[in-house]
Order: C-alpha cells, then structure tokens, then sequence
C-alpha cells in the first residue's frame, strides 16, 4: 500500500470519527429543550433526532461544496494537512463537551483547517475573503437574528395564549415540540453533516480521485457521513444537553417551541445559500431568546458569558491544534509521522473520555435541577440524605453511625455491645 493510499484512509476514517463527534456535540441543538420541558423522554429524543439528522444529510449538499472550496485553496491541500485540521476539529469537540459547552463544532473543522494551512504554506492559503463572508458574518448574524426571533416568538406565544387554563397549554405546546424539534433535527442534518463530507471532498481532491472541478461529492461519502452524524447523535451527548436545557434558562413548552421554531428557520435557510453555520450558536441564542421573552424568565448571564467566550477562542485554538498537529506529522514524515499523530489522537480522546466517566451525566440525571455547575445537584444524587460516602480505608459502618448521631441527635441513646455482652463499649443516638 502506497504512502498517499494509505493516508487518504487515515483521513476518510478521522473525519467520520470527527463527524460523529460532531453528532453528539450538537444533540442538545435540537432536543436540549424538549427534554428539559418534558415534551420527550430523554432516549426517545436522541431517537428521533439521530433518524432525521440521517434523512437531512441527503437533502442539501451547498455547504459540503463550500468547505472544500471557499474556504481553503484546494490546490495547496495535502493528505497531511486535512489529518491535521481534522485532530484540531475533534480535539476541540471533546474538550467542549468534557465541560458542557455548546460551542461550535463547524468553528472547530474549519479553524483546524485554517490552521493546518497556515502551518504548511502560509496565510495566503486561505480565503480570507471566504473565511469572512461564509463563516464570520453569518454566525453573528444568525446568532442575532435567532435571538431575535425566539425572543419575539416566545412573547407572542405567551401574549395568545394568556388566559388559557396553564396545564392544557403546556399540553398543547410540548405536541408543538415534538414537531418543532424534529425539524430542528432536520435542519441540522443539512448544515452540519455536509461538512465532513466538504473534508472528504477535499481530501479526494488531494489524492487524485475527484477533480477539483468537481462539484458533488461522491454519493458513498455523503451516505457514511450521514450515518457517523446520526449514530454520533444517537449517543447522546448528554453534557452539552444538560447545560443548554437546564443550564441557561429554565425551559417551559411554550419557550421550547418558539426557539426550535427559531433555530430551524435559521438553519434551513442559511444550508439553502450554502453557508457553514453553526448550529450551535443559533440553536443556543434562541434558547437564550426565549428567556429574554418571557416575561419574569431568569436567564443565567454567566454561563451565556462562558459560551461566548468559548465561541470566540473556538477558531483560534482549535487553529492552534490543527498547526502543532500539522508541525508534529510532517515534521516526523512518512508512516511513523501518522503513526505518531494517531497514537496522541487516541491517547487525548481516551484521557478525556475517562475523565468524563468521574461525574457521569446520561439520560437518567441529564434533567436534574441545575445547581450552580454542570455537574452540581448530580455529584450526591447516588446518595440517600443524611448518608456520607466512605473515604478509603475507612469502615462503612463507623461512617454510617456517624451520620445517624448528625441526622438525628434527638433520638433516646442505645447502647451498642458486643455480642458476648461484656460491658458496652460505645454509647450513641441513632
């Protein structure tokens, strides 16, 4: 097998591996607010919103065409480089959702890319141009009008339906979800699928395979793209769902509907002019917008200040991997280069996934009430009240009476003896 055969498949299975980050990165785009409301179980969200990612990834293929040429000189592109900006891109993903931050996955490619590239030939390898118009400006601008949007929506639909009995709207209005969710789903297959497909692209491109006239990617990268998102989407990702459903407002059906209505009109019209939007940052500032639209809503400023700060370092440091990781493979070469860059990949995803194993967050705790972090009010939810866990070397059963004099100091004292009854040795309240 050939070097460049050999990287083509390095790439082709790092970039699905970054598409199915991708796919749980951005469940909580869709489904963050129905679970939060109630409108669906947990499970059945992540369902449904794994099987309409799959169908959204065939409708549109705009934005996969503009990764892989308005973004990038698709002449300059080499095998090693799209590795690189693809470890840049999942790096930066799994980082993100170690902490619960919905940022933005498109961010995380695309600066990996941009990265890479600067690394290898210098900025005047990258369309600056492009990089401005097709993914700066429409994701303020969308972000914004999203916000907008939601917020606007949110006060019309408490405005029509004031007077209505509370528990027949909240009813009616987590139905409405079921639709609104799903077409945020839908939505979100036709933006964010296409761009590992665009990588794909390019690195076919690269290889000699596709000419760089072409203008569609072959039909088997757009299928195995679509099936790494959904399966990606499936998993959950249950961090980021957290905090976007219960971390930055508290979700009610009516504001669930108005901003998965939002956030779906944004995405399907920006995947219809081709532009990498994120996701992310929309579906987030709807669900911000809707708590700005609700009269007597507390939005959390200081995680939204968190997101945005995360949004603004996204392209820079995940840049930043994407040309140490560039630097690292070429530097070295050949095989062992790639080998090289493989083995610290997994060895990062595997620290992080281990990491996240410490405080678990999954569909069972993902609604607990929000207690100040992303992980406060699940840490001691294993836990009975008044129970204590055991320190290491520590006998349980010393702990456990020690909880019952703290629990309950007004109880008459019993003597504790030994089963010879020689005289007891401790007097305690339990």
């Amino acid at each position: 097998m050939s070097l460049d055969l050999f990287l083509l498949i390095i790439v082709v299975v790092t970039a699905l591996a970054f598409d199915f980050t991708n796919g749980f990165h951005d469940t909580g785009n869709a489904m963050a607010t129905s679970i939060a409301s109630g409108a669906l179980k947990p499970k059945a969200a992540v369902t449904l919103s794994a099987c309409l990612n799959l169908v959204g990834a065939f409708l549109s293929t705009a934005v996969a065409a503009t990764i892989a040429k308005g973004l990038v000189d698709a002449h300059l592109v080499t095998l090693e480089l799209v590795f690189a900006g693809l470890v840049g891109g999942i790096v930066w993903n799994l980082l993100t959702w170690l902490l619960g931050i919905p940022s933005s996955s498109s961010h995380a490619l695309i600066g990996g890319i941009v990265g890479a590239m600067i690394a290898a030939v210098g900025g005047h390898g990258v369309n600056w141009s492009g990089v401005v118009s097709k993914v700066l400006v429409p994701a303020v601008v969308a972000t914004v009008i999203a916000t907008v949007i939601a917020s606007a929506g949110t006060w019309l639909v408490y405005r029509i339906s004031r007077g209505v009995d509370d528990k027949h709207a909240e009813k009616m209005f987590r139905r409405g979800q079921i639709g609104s969710a799903a077409l945020v789903s839908l939505a979100h297959g036709t933006n964010d699928a296409q761009k590992t497909m665009g990588v794909i692209f390019l690195a076919l491109m690269s290889y000699g395979t596709v000419s760089t006239s072409a203008t569609l990617p072959p039909l088997w990268v757009i299928v195995c793209c679509a099936l790494a998102m959904a399966a990606g989407t499936y998993t959950g990702g249950w961090r980021i769902i957290r905090t976007l459903g219960k971390g930055l407002v508290e979700i009610k059906s009516p504001q669930g509907m108005a901003a998965e209505s939002a956030a779906a009109a944004v995405i399907l019209l920006s995947s219809h002019f081709g532009y990498s939007l994120s996701t992310t940052q929309v579906a987030t500032g709807s669900v911000l917008g809707s708590g700005v639209g609700k009269p007597g809503a507390e939005v959390r400023w200081g995680v939204a200040g968190r997101m945005a700060t995360a949004w603004l370092v996204t392209l820079p440091l995940a840049g930043g991997v994407g040309a140490a990781a560039y630097g690292l493979v070429h530097g070295i070469g050949g095989y062992p280069g790639i080998g090289v860059g493989v083995t610290l990949l997994t060895a990062v995803v595997v620290g992080i996934w281990l990491r996240s194993r410490t405080v678990r967050i999954d569909h069972s705790n993902v609604n607990a009430e929000w207690e100040g972090s992303l992980t406060g009010g699940i840490d001691s939810r294993a836990l009975p009240t008044g129970s204590v866990a055991a320190p290491t070397g520590e006998p349980v059963g010393d702990l456990a009476l020690k909880a019952a004099l703290e629990a309950a100091p007004e109880l008459p004292p019993l003597t504790v003896a030994a089963r010879d009854l020689v005289p007891a040795r401790h007097a305690v309240r339990s």
